[in-house]
């Protein structure tokens, strides 16, 4: 490993050349440039060492006197094994370092990680009942999700017998060539070993993940409204060769009640009151989540007046408790259609004494 060759530098070049050098390749090598890129990230550091070896006169001076000892040798990813000069014409142009090192970056090709799937995160909705929201349960929506292959697990190959790797001839390794520069690499075939163990799954062609219809049972607390999301681990997209799997995410819509309204974990309902029930007081049976619960109506009620029931509300979703039954009275007049009718209108008319519009204007 010659270090003014990783440097692209001549080997009486000065210390502005070597900084001007090193500039230019760390700016092309450096991790942050390369997040994730093992091969960028072991030349960015021969780069490095071969800069502050050169830079340093006393280092520099015993390493042009000795060399660079041989414990010193990089270990793993692309190895520099030297120069190869017995094909090569001597009037080729040469390319720099760091283009040769560019090209055989791309050529050799990434190390496959676990990748996520397609929308790792799936949503879908579920429209209930006023009556099921109030109760509560399990209840089932249909998706289209990646799922991990049963075949071969969701790694995308199977167990076979053992054979020679066909991607290096058994070697463990492949070496290649750029200009007068030989390379070479750990399989990533075999991981250096030379023997495969394992087949590309032919159910999933190695992807790992099959597309499949599946129904998926939700949880839904008693008590939820109208517009909560639920979430459902791990019931999303599963990644490609053995990558995370993602979360269902279910958004819930609830129908509307006839004669409830909620506000909050309060239920508000309207209650149609004849004029003899509220003059002379009643005591009736309302609806309610679970039961009927039976109010009273004082004598004297007025239209609007309101009745608190305790504890007859909708279940709050988050700690169970419930909250109250708001039941609002409204007065309904009889209507007058014979003569007897008026009569007695007439009769109550002359018996009622009271200005019901007195300190309004």
């Amino acid at each position: 490993m010659d270090l003014y060759v990783i440097l692209g530098v001549d080997r009486s070049a000065s210390a502005t050349e070597l900084k001007r050098a090193y500039r230019r390749l760390a700016r092309k090598y450096h991790p942050n440039i390369n997040p994730g890129d093992r091969e960028t990230e072991a030349v960015f550091r021969r780069v490095t060492e071969a800069y502050e070896i050169l830079v340093d006169p006393e280092r520099r001076q015993d390493y042009d006197a000795h060399g660079l000892p041989a414990s010193r040798a990089p270990e793993g990813g692309i190895e520099f094994e030297g120069f190869d000069f017995s094909g090569a014409p001597r009037g080729d142009a040469a390319s720099s370092f760091g283009d040769l090192f560019a090209e055989v970056i791309a050529e050799s090709g990434g190390r496959r990680r676990p990748e996520d799937g397609p929308a790792v995160d799936l949503h879908a909705a579920l429209q209930i009942t006023f009556e099921q929201a109030m109760r509560g349960g399990v209840h089932e929506v249909t998706v289209t999700r990646v799922a991990a292959c049963d075949a071969c697990g969701g790694v995308g190959a199977r167990r076979v017998a053992e054979s020679r790797c066909a991607s290096c001839a058994g070697a463990g390794h492949s070496r290649w060539m750029r200009g007068h520069m030989v390379f070479s690499r750990r399989c990533a075939e075999c991981g250096g070993t030379g023997r495969r163990r394992h087949r590309p799954c032919g159910v999933c062609r190695a992807e790992g993940v099959l597309s499949r219809i599946e129904a998926i049972a939700v949880p839904v607390p008693a008590g939820v409204t109208g517009g909560t999301r639920l979430r459902v681990p791990g019931a999303g997209n599963a990644g490609s060769r053995g990558g995370p799997t993602g979360d269902l995410y279910v958004t819930v819509s609830v129908d509307p009640h006839p004669l409830f309204r909620r506000e909050g974990d309060d239920l508000h309902l309207v209650l149609p009151v004849a004029v003899h029930e509220a003059a002379l007081g009643a005591r009736m049976e309302v609806p309610a989540v679970g039961a009927p619960a039976r109010v009273r109506i004082p004598p004297g009620t007025q239209s609007g007046q309101r009745f608190r029931l305790r504890d007859r509300g909708a279940p709050s979703p988050r700690t169970g408790a419930p909250g109250d039954l708001i039941v609002e009275v409204r007065i309904v007049l009889p209507r007058v259609l014979d003569e007897r009718s008026k009569e007695l209108m007439r009769q109550l008319a002359e018996n009622s004494t009271e200005d019901v519009r007195a300190g309004l204007w």
